[in-house]
């Protein structure tokens, strides 16, 4: 049975955290594509998902932002303490998102439309005193109630109540893209399912045996259930982690490093026992007797990286926070508090589950708490035009950017580079006759390569293909670069890759 629930979205809550002013167009970018757009550049045509480049050539002055999650995570805090006034156990979904029960909230401020009106009031209360900047009438706090946690978020986007039973009819327009599952949704689309009004009138036994738990969790968000597949049950006490620190850390690097080595003490008991967790309460404890508690929700399962991911945003969301705790972190407490079966996890290159892995993760988490997040970081594919682009380094612990494999006319043929320098060296290339190669307007060589220099020493080449021209930015005076680049094979046996850009010649890439 699903229950009333109460979700207070603040729309756009990256852009908020940056604290610019309203009128101001800017972009948070995630592995070069939207995660969340200012209200001016929205207006001017920049939506989520949409690649950088194609962005900028909508608003050309939109400004550029980094994605960090764990600093909107830490903005995020004092708005869940002004939603906790309201009632106890929030949840925090993610950063600008948090759910309650409507139940109880709804009695006491006297119904759910003078609940919703009161905490939208506050909620907008709380981001001004956070901020320098005005408010914009868009970026207002929005509060929807229904019947579970995904309806009530929909409804929030909307600033709606839905009756009680009203659910299935509300969430049947919406498309299927609010479901947080681009590889189901992409296969729905394709098979004309392209609203949840159209995956709730298939049969649910039908769904699961064609696309198993991922299609059962979709058709019951659909039809308006309570999204918590995982069955709940009296969590045993021993399944909580507690650590003490003594002295009582005062620093946020000191209590995020007891948090990660909780986080991992727990993500092993649960493993041992074969079990997962949907919903966490991280509990703290300061030497002066305070406690705080917040609850975070996952939309599946908690991986390890996940845990420690969320307690170290917590941690520093109340220690960076003067007003939150007056004393040191004297004690930490991880309690699972929705727990089911583990469904299995993949057995990375770094995990042969056993001692070594567990020692490897402890010492990422000391390097980590010594140097800072960014200390211990791991090389993963990003998507991007040019191969010194293609690779991002990532703090441990972070979630891994989607890589983009859509093709683009200006794509390399394979194979792809091995060595990619940092900076690409400096060369130069002549035809036959000794006279410098160049590139034309219309991309085409002014003659043909025969050689090749850098490293002070001149190649002949055997073998070349190109040019593949690149115009980056041709709205932007100072950021337009316009490069053409070049496959050669050298008589020495060795292959690499040529840029021309400007008035010069550079080695980017050499392949294996």
């Amino acid at each position: 049975m699903t229950v009333r629930t109460l979700a207070v979205g603040c729309p756009r809550w990256p852009i908020l955290a940056h604290d610019l002013p309203p009128d101001e167009p800017s972009a948070i970018f995630f592995a070069n594509r939207v995660v969340a757009a200012s209200v001016e550049a929205v207006a001017s045509g920049v939506k989520k998902g949409m690649r950088r480049r194609e962005a900028q050539s909508r608003c050309p002055e939109t400004r550029v932002l980094t994605h960090d999650p764990a600093r909107d995570a830490r903005a995020f805090e004092p708005i869940v303490a002004a939603i906790e006034a309201f009632g106890p156990r929030v949840e925090v979904v993610r950063p600008g998102l948090a759910v309650m029960a409507a139940r109880g909230p709804a009695r006491y401020f006297g119904g759910e439309e003078a609940l919703r009106t009161k905490m939208a009031e506050a909620i907008d209360d709380a981001i001004s005193k956070q901020r320098t900047q005005p408010l914009h009438e868009d970026d207002r706090t929005r509060v929807g109630i229904a019947d579970g946690p995904f309806a009530a978020t929909l409804a929030a986007t909307r600033g709606r109540i839905i009756e009680p039973g009203g659910s299935m009819q509300f969430l049947a327009p919406f498309p299927i893209r609010v479901l947080d599952n681009s590889a189901l949704c992409d296969l729905l689309m394709r098979l004309g399912i392209t609203t949840l009004g159209d995956l709730a009138a298939l049969d649910r036994a039908r769904v699961v045996a064609r696309f198993g738990i991922d299609g059962e969790i979709a058709h019951r968000l659909s039809s308006g259930d309570d999204d918590r597949l995982l069955e709940p049950r009296a969590v045993p006490p021993d399944l909580s982690v507690v650590r003490e620190l003594d002295p009582p850390a005062h620093r946020v690097d000191v209590a995020a490093f007891a948090g990660k080595s909780t986080a991992d003490e727990l993500a092993a008991k649960l493993a041992a026992l074969g079990l997962a967790c949907a919903k966490l309460a991280i509990e703290v404890e300061t030497e002066h007797g305070e406690a705080r508690t917040r609850i975070w929700r996952y939309s599946s399962a908690f991986t390890p990286a996940a845990i420690a991911e969320r307690v170290r945003w917590q941690l520093e969301g109340w220690l960076q926070q003067g007003a939150q705790l007056t004393g040191g972190i004297a004690r930490i407490r991880l309690h699972p508090e929705d727990v089911g079966p583990a469904s299995g996890t993949r057995v990375g290159f770094w995990s042969r589950r056993g001692e070594v892995s567990d020692r490897v993760r402890r010492a990422i988490a000391r390097v980590q708490a010594l140097l800072g997040p960014r200390g211990a970081q791991q090389p993963t594919l990003a998507g991007g035009r040019h191969p010194c682009e293609q690779t991002v380094l990532v703090p441990w612990g972070d979630p891994l950017p989607e890589r983009n494999t859509s093709p683009w006319p200006g794509k390399l043929p394979q194979p792809t580079p091995v060595v990619v320098f940092d900076r690409p060296r400096r060369a130069d290339v002549a035809d036959a006759n000794g006279k410098a190669v160049d590139v034309s307007g219309r991309s085409v060589v002014t003659s043909t390569p025969a050689r090749v220099r850098f490293g002070g020493k001149w190649h002949d080449i055997e073998a070349w293909a190109g040019p593949w021209p690149v115009d980056e930015k041709w709205w932007d005076i100072d950021a337009h670069r316009r490069r053409a680049r070049f496959q050669v094979a050298l008589a020495d046996g060795t292959a690499h890759l040529l840029v021309r850009e400007g008035e010069n010649w550079f080695v980017e890439a050499t392949y294996d």
